[in-house]
């Protein structure tokens, strides 16, 4: 199984509650259509609108997610709603339905002292820290004379995102 499955079912143990104080049993079976709750495996490939591959499963393990969980993009979760194990689907989502549009506030200049020597150009990737501590990537927009231009948008914020799916597992979970 999995390690996004093991979580799942962590996940599902954790949070079912319980019923005068015994704790349930959450058993996982295979399931017949991906529905709401239903943990789902696919393999994929991500192409952006010109067809360049920007991500794809091939050779490495399914990705698994829970339906309605809000762990992949709205727009896919939503399409993939209804399909059985083995079913294949070309999903095209919209910004709005997938990483959003780009938000003009989420630019900001930094001085150039500030950034790392090699990332003083146009397109480097930065990762930083949130003030929760969370791990925030952005991207150099503009070099300034004394101040660098990055951008906090995701780097698919505005684009409209091209999958080619197919369901490769589903299980229900089952408490008692």
């Amino acid at each position: 199984m999995s390690g996004a499955a093991l979580a799942a079912l962590f996940f599902l143990t954790n949070n079912t509650g319980s019923r005068a104080g015994m704790p349930q049993t959450v058993t996982l079976k295979p399931g017949i259509a991906v529905q709401e709750g239903s943990i789902v495996s696919i393999e994929y490939t991500l192409t952006d609108e010109s067809g360049k591959v920007i991500d794809s499963s091939a050779g490495k393990e399914p990705l698994t997610y829970i339906q309605g969980a809000g762990q992949i993009v709205h727009g896919l979760e939503k399409e993939l709603a209804g399909l059985k194990v083995g079913d294949q689907k070309k999903v095209q989502v919209n910004p709005e339905e997938g990483y959003g549009l780009p938000d003009p506030k989420a630019f900001q200049e930094i001085p150039k002292e500030k950034v790392p020597p090699d990332a003083h150009k146009v397109g480097a990737m930065l990762m930083t820290k949130s003030p929760q501590g969370q791990a925030v990537a952005l991207r150099v927009s503009a070099i300034k004379e004394k101040t660098i231009v990055v951008d906090f948008n995701h780097p698919l914020a505005g684009k409209t995102l091209n999958f080619d799916v197919k369901v490769v597992d589903i299980k229900a979970a089952e408490t008692r």
